[in-house]
């Protein structure tokens, strides 16, 4: 292994094996030579301890193999890092004032006479920089001046027989402007034995196994938050402590806050809107964050608009608006959808390191109002249809859970109400009245809950027909009803 730069023996822990047991083989898969590959995951969660990992398998694996890590956060480190390449490698022609760093090692990184190597680009999470067209000034220097030869930069990253490239970065947006969609690889939180097994080895044996077990749990799972070199169990000072990590690059920000904090600020500057519905659904309960209460957040949110302006403001633009923030959101890791597609999931720890944000700048007690707004938008008016419907469910879940006492006096209340509102005839009032059939049957009123169950069934059948799913659900009721 050829590297140009140093960190150290990996004695951290954190193996590729360790962090995710799937990716290191997923990633062998993907990265025959001449592939590229992108590490896509949260802040703190080990992409470059995985890119660092793989580096080192690949030294034991092939001594012979160049391994050059790039650093990759902008334009000037990443040319940096091409010019100590350069040097490591003693490439000709490197000294020359008016020669094109890229061009001199894209060219010696094509000849298979030097051997095989790995490119890793580390911290990628803005590409624009890389897709753009540079021109190159006489000194070497790129800039993005319209003169000259362009070219964008991931142009002088060859794809070759003889060499591949790994590339990381918190960005599935960034991650698909350099690799294609199969070749991403999601890099997930550790699981619960991992992170054990971590932490044991980062308290050196001398810490109580339950209490690891506890704060691994309090910290899901995060590498970077279970790294830490003190045992602080506040999980927010963990979240701005920054251990000195001195197997990543110095300028390299360890601290779970800053790390998510880069990200944020980012997605605060190209999106502000995102920001704005990231910072209103730190609020809620991370794993079931509704759709549906935060789909209006571009209305409620600004105070500035009045009501006839909201009602001019169309819903079709709103809904898109949002879906841009989603997926804003989800590039970058911060969210995550659940399989029903109606609500969102959220690390804990980035609800926290929002909230904590959210209070450092003075504005948490806008985003809690804002919350509160929302929660109360989605509750029912007072009106006695909303009341009816309530009661409805209400009794219906006392009904589930045996309680046959409070779902009697709920659905008889129910029925009574949609009864006066609906008449007797009405799909919801048949509803309420099966409830009350339902309940006295539960308590043994057997003669009365038939009676009721008759009566739902004979109208069903003349309203519905005899096949109708509410017919049969009433003959059902019925037939529960002698069963008992």
């Amino acid at each position: 292994m050829n590297p140009t730069a140093s960190f150290g023996p990996n004695n951290s822990g954190l193996e590729a094996g360790t962090i995710n047991g799937s990716v290191h083989t997923e990633f062998h898969h993907h990265a025959p030579p001449g592939s590229r590959t992108a590490l896509v995951g949260l802040g703190g969660v080990g992409k470059s301890q995985l890119a660092i990992e793989y580096a080192y398998r690949t030294r034991d694996r092939s001594p012979e193999t160049w391994v050059f890590w790039v650093h990759a956060s902008n334009a000037d480190r990443f040319e940096q890092s091409f010019r100590d390449i350069a040097n490591f490698i003693k490439l000709s022609g490197r000294q020359n004032q008016k020669a094109n760093i890229f061009q001199l090692l894209r060219d010696w990184l094509r000849d298979e006479r030097k051997g095989e190597w790995v490119l890793i680009l580390d911290n990628v999470d803005d590409a624009n920089f890389l897709v753009k067209a540079q021109s190159t000034s006489q000194d070497g220097q790129t800039n993005g001046i319209d003169s000259g030869n362009l070219q964008s930069l991931v142009s002088y990253l060859p794809q070759c027989p003889n060499g591949s490239i790994l590339i990381t970065t918190r960005s599935r947006n960034t991650a698909l402007k350099l690799v294609e969609q199969r070749d991403t690889i999601t890099v997930g939180p550790m699981g619960s034995a991992d992170a054990l097994t971590l932490f044991e080895k980062k308290l050196g044996g001398r810490g109580n196994c339950d209490d690891a077990a506890e704060l691994a749990a309090a910290l899901e799972y995060m590498p970077l938050a279970i790294g830490f070199q003190k045992s602080d169990r506040k999980r927010t000072s963990l979240l701005n402590y920054e251990g000195g990590q001195l197997r990543r690059d110095r300028e390299a920000k360890n601290s779970i806050m800053i790390t998510w904090q880069i990200s944020f600020d980012y997605i605060r500057k190209i999106r502000p809107s995102a920001s704005n519905l990231l910072s209103l659904m730190s609020f809620f309960d991370r794993q079931g964050i509704p759709k549906e209460s935060n789909n209006n957040n571009f209305v409620h949110s600004d105070a500035n608009y009045s009501d006839d302006e909201v009602d001019d403001i169309s819903q079709s633009s709103i809904s898109d608006e949002f879906e841009v923030d989603i997926l804003a959101l989800r590039n970058y890791l911060f969210i995550s959808i659940n399989l029903d597609g109606t609500t969102f999931e959220m690390h804990g720890l980035v609800q926290l390191a929002t909230q904590k944000w959210l209070q450092a700048h003075g504005q948490q007690e806008r985003w809690r109002q804002q919350f509160i707004r929302n929660l109360y938008a989605e509750f029912p008016t007072g009106e006695y249809e909303n009341w009816a419907s309530i009661l409805y469910k209400a009794a219906w879940y006392a009904l589930t859970i045996g309680k046959g006492v409070e779902a009697e006096k709920m659905s008889i209340q129910a029925m009574k109400v949609r009864r006066r509102i609906l008449g007797r005839e009405h799909n919801d009032t048949l509803d309420s009245t099966a409830m009350v059939g339902l309940a006295y049957n539960l308590r043994g009123r057997w003669d009365v809950a038939e009676e009721l169950f008759v009566q739902v069934m004979e109208t069903c059948k003349k309203k519905l027909g005899a096949d109708h799913p509410s017919t049969l659900s009433s003959i059902a009721n019925l037939a529960s009803k002698y069963m008992n």
